[in-house]
């Protein structure tokens, strides 16, 4: 492949991510300056022409959201205006992603502002995995790649040799997901029916499905607090499971997420690695899994025009004890 036209940048949001991606390419990553002025201004400097060439950001979302937003959107501005052919922002976590419609008055929709800030600033693809809400690509005006972990997290829990699996949604809303798991495993599913008596707190009202004498598999998008996740667990345990493992996407990990996960009957809490794990939210409990083969897949077939859904079902996983 030629990659003389392919440049790759990343800010400080992944940097590990980033160089993880260039190193199944086998390429360099380009040479930017993202750092502060001394007011806490965002400063950017490319150090090399991209005039004419496929620029790749990579640049997840996450903590902390609006300084990463900024370098993202900084980022692209300068590519822009230094003549760059395509600017594909690839993000692999979403943010805003939970606040994607109203549900009462007088509130935002920061999802789709979000993706108006990237589409104004000059973004022309965006390449992102697992959404909060598959609806967030009809946000954008612009081609939305959508890839998913769930051949990267399924390949490990078969490594793992597992007997009686079933795969459990935490709630209602993430049944396609758990089905998409469970084919994947050849397991059934349940799904837990919980309320939300205020933002943040979740109450397990019922459970839907056989789990007596099963390893569940709970699997989700997003794991934040660890709140709704650790009340999941136990209500798991006082059915009957034998063993719990947890799947997520995302690692948000707040505080006392950490700690709840340490304290809860989940067995191993498995993450992906769209956000960067730091060494103050490492557990023995906690395995990641690099995406960095199917993004680097992704950017790659972008790049040489090739199909993107072709690629879907790629399961390479690189697995790291943290």
């Amino acid at each position: 492949m030629d990659t003389k036209r392919l440049c790759i940048l990343t800010g400080n949001a992944n940097p590990q991510l980033a160089q993880e991606v260039v190193d199944y390419i086998g390429v360099e990553l380009c040479h930017a300056f993202v750092g502060h002025f001394n007011n806490g201004e965002t400063q950017v400097m490319i150090s090399e022409s991209i005039r004419g060439k496929d620029v790749f950001i990579i640049q997840p979302t996450s903590h902390p959201v609006n300084d990463n937003l900024m370098e993202l959107l900084i980022m692209v501005d300068a590519c822009k205006r230094a003549s760059a052919r395509n600017i594909t922002a690839v993000v692999p976590y979403y943010a805003y992603a939970r606040q994607d419609r109203k549900t009462r008055g007088r509130e935002p929709i920061s999802a789709k502002l979000v993706a108006n800030l990237m589409t104004t600033a000059g973004v022309n693809r965006v390449v992102t995995v697992d959404l909060h809400a598959g609806q967030i690509q009809g946000f954008f005006d612009i081609p939305v790649d959508h890839l998913a972990a769930a051949p990267v997290l399924a390949k490990y829990i078969k490594k793992k040799n597992l007997s009686d699996i079933v795969v459990v949604s935490p709630d209602l809303g993430g049944v396609t997901r758990a089905r998409n798991l469970a084919d994947r495993l050849n397991a059934p599913i349940a799904i837990i029916e919980k309320r939300r008596p205020a933002p943040g707190q979740a109450e397990v009202m019922n459970l839907i499905g056989n789990v007596q004498g099963k390893t569940a598999v709970i699997i989700d998008d997003i794991v934040d607090t660890a709140g709704s996740l650790c009340e999941g667990a136990r209500a798991l345990k006082e059915r009957g499971v034998k063993a719990i493992y947890a799947c997520c996407t995302h690692g948000i990990l707040s505080d006392p997420a950490i700690q709840r996960i340490d304290d809860s009957p989940i067995n191993e809490l498995i993450l992906t690695n769209t956000i960067a794990l730091p060494k103050e939210k490492h557990s023995s409990k906690v395995v990641s899994l690099s995406m960095a083969p199917a993004i680097g897949e992704a950017i790659t077939r972008i790049y040489t025009q090739e199909s993107i859904s072709k690629m879907f079902d790629i399961e390479d996983a690189t697995v790291t004890k943290v």
